[in-house]
C-alpha cells in the first residue's frame, strides 16, 4: 500500500513550525495533514490555509471543537467550523468535554453534549462540514471526555444527518473495550466512520496521562488489526497518526516524520 491515505497529525510534531511541517511533509511525499487549532491561530487561519494549497497538501481534518461544559461553548464551536471551512478540512473533531464544575452527573453531562451537537447541526450542515465525536479513553471522563466508548459516541450520532455527524475511531482510545470490533462494524453499517486516527498504547503512563500516545509499533496496540477492521466497513478515507508524548515532542521534526512513516508502513498497513 502507498502513503495516499496517511496523513500526519499535527499533534504529532508539534513542535514543528508550521511552515517546517508542511514543507517536510511535501519533501516525504505525504499529502495529508490534520491540524490543530493553537498552531493555526499561532501562523494565522488564511496564511495557513494559503501554505497549505501552495504546498499541494490537503487538511484532513481541525482539532479540535466540542468542550461543551465550557461557557462559551457554541460561539467558539461555530468559530471552529468556520475556520475549517477556511483551510478546507472535511472534518471537526470534537472531544467533548468533562463533567462541569461541582458536578456529579456524567449522565447528565452526556445528555447535554447529545443537545449541544444538536445545536450545531444546522450551521454544520450549511458549512458542507462533518462533526466527528471522539471517545476518549475513561479515564479523561471527569475533566477532558464524558464520552468514553465508541457506542457513547455512536448513540449521540444517530439522531442526526449523517452528512454532519460521524465519530472519530482513535486507536489509542477505544483499543481496551472488548465490544470495539463489534462496535466499529455497527460504525460502519450507520455510515458514521468520519476520521480515523492511530497512536500506541505505552506503560507505565506519564504523570497526567495526557501525553501517554506512542508512535505506531512502540505499544501494545493491534493497529494493524484496527486498520483492516475499518477498511472492512468501506472507509476508505485517511489515517491519521496522531501521537501525544514528550520524547517524541523532543526530537527534530523530520526524524519524528521518519519514524512515523516506517511506524505506519510496518504495524498499521
Amino acid at each position: 500500500m502507498s502513503l495516499a491515505r496517511f496523513s500526519l497529525n499535527q499533534g504529532t510534531t508539534k513542535r514543528w513550525p508550521m511552515e517546517a511541517t508542511v514543507a517536510g511533509c511535501a519533501a516525504a511525499g505525504v499529502t495529508g495533514l490534520g491540524l490543530w487549532r493553537d498552531n493555526v491561530a499561532d501562523y494565522g487561519l488564511e496564511r495557513t490555509a494559503k501554505l497549505v494549497r501552495s504546498a499541494g497538501l490537503r487538511v484532513t481534518s481541525l482539532c479540535r471543537g466540542g468542550f461543551f461544559h465550557d461557557e462559551g461553548w457554541l460561539d467558539d464551536n461555530r468559530r471552529a467550523i468556520d475556520e475549517a471551512v477556511t483551510l478546507g478540512a472535511p472534518v471537526l473533531v470534537l472531544v467533548s468535554g468533562g463533567l462541569p464544575a461541582g458536578s456529579l452527573d456524567i449522565d447528565g453531562a452526556r445528555r447535554h453534549v447529545g443537545e449541544a451537537i444538536g445545536e450545531l447541526v444546522p450551521y454544520a450542515l450549511d458549512a458542507g462540514l462533518r462533526l466527528a465525536i471522539e471517545p476518549l479513553h475513561p479515564m479523561f471522563a471527569s475533566d477532558r471526555c464524558v464520552v468514553s466508548t465508541l457506542g457513547n459516541a455512536l448513540d449521540l450520532a444517530a439522531p442526526y444527518p449523517v452528512a454532519a455527524v460521524g465519530v472519530c475511531v482513535d486507536t489509542y482510545h477505544v483499543w481496551w473495550d472488548d465490544q470495539v470490533w463489534t462496535l466499529i462494524e455497527r460504525a460502519g453499517r450507520e455510515d458514521r466512520i468520519a476520521c480515523f486516527q492511530v497512536a500506541d498504547w505505552i506503560t507505565p503512563l506519564p504523570e497526567g496521562v495526557l501525553l501517554g500516545r506512542a508512535l505506531p509499533g512502540d505499544g501494545c496496540i493491534e493497529l494493524r488489526r484496527f486498520r483492516e477492521a475499518v477498511d472492512a466497513t468501506g472507509y476508505t478515507g485517511p489515517i491519521e497518526v496522531e501521537v501525544f508524548h514528550a520524547g517524541v515532542w523532543a526530537e527534530p521534526g523530520e526524524r519524528v516524520l521518519a519514524r512515523t512513516l516506517e511506524g505506519y508502513r510496518t504495524h498499521v498497513l
